[in-house]
């Protein structure tokens, strides 16, 4: 990559949750989509600086006991919705990247900056509501958040010259756990298609309820052989475990989440 490249993202993403509550299934589906704007602006002989923006984002969470929980397209502002100016602020706010070139994320700035001005945007006065959300905030959008989640989409090439057939491995941690077996499997001229297995171990924790589960997560790439950025990629997930509730005390509640993720390059 170099200096002023822009590359425009779309995601699209879905996660059930399937929890067993005294022999009757609960499910939660998570629906996101969302369009991120990646520019590169500046470069060294190790690093990448790189500025993203949230430029769209759609979230609908539907519970089979409650039904639909929240649903904003953050795009459409409702000044009378508490949700809707919420993630209303978050767009076109950018955030600070420092990439290597293998894709390992060396530092995220600014999403603490984004979580302030969210809450800002809430119109929440009270101590305790505000620190609540605060909490919830900083665990999707808060700098280090932030880091782990776009590493699963960055961090995917090896530090060293390779060969279609080889393999490579990296890790990184977070509310993620990932060690990931890559592999490149093929070259044609212009793109390559690379594959990852991976051990994955979940960790959630946040005031109304804590998951610990641990499973697998499968990978495909398709990325631009000239710029390194990725063209498609998709990543498969399943892992299982137990939740608790904060209305249920300590009770460990079986629980299976089946997530799939996709990326796609539209500029």
């Amino acid at each position: 990559m170099k200096k002023g490249d822009v590359f425009q993202v779309r995601q699209v993403a879905r996660q059930d949750i399937v929890q067993e509550i005294d022999g009757a299934a609960h499910e939660v589906t998570n629906d996101l989509s969302g369009t991120l704007e990646f520019k590169v602006t500046g470069k060294t002989e190790d690093t990448y600086s790189i500025d993203i923006t949230f430029q769209e984002l759609f979230m609908k969470m539907t519970s089979s006991m409650q039904g639909v929980v929240l649903e904003v397209n953050a795009q459409d502002l409702d000044p009378d919705d508490v949700q809707s100016r919420i993630f209303h602020s978050l767009l076109n706010e950018p955030v600070h990247m420092t990439m290597r070139a293998n894709g390992d994320i060396v530092e995220v700035k600014g999403g603490d900056s984004i979580v302030a001005k969210m809450i800002r945007a809430s119109g929440l006065q009270e101590a305790f509501a505000v620190n609540m959300l605060r909490s919830s905030l900083k665990n999707e959008f808060g700098s280090k958040a932030l880091s782990d989640s776009y590493k699963q989409m960055t961090y995917i090439y090896p530090d060293r010259t390779i060969k279609v057939g080889d393999t490579w491995k990296n890790s990184y941690s977070g509310k993620l756990n990932a060690n990931t077996l890559w592999k490149l499997d093929s070259l044609d001229g212009k793109n390559a298609s690379i594959s990852g297995t991976a051990e994955i171990v979940l960790k959630i924790e946040e005031p109304a309820t804590t998951m610990v589960l641990d499973g697998t997560q499968n990978t495909r790439v398709t990325t631009d052989l000239r710029s390194g950025f990725i063209l498609r990629m998709k990543v498969e997930g399943i892992s299982k475990g137990y939740s608790t509730l904060a209305q249920m005390g300590t009770q460990k509640i079986p629980t299976t989440i089946t997530s799939s993720i996709t990326y796609e390059l539209i500029q």
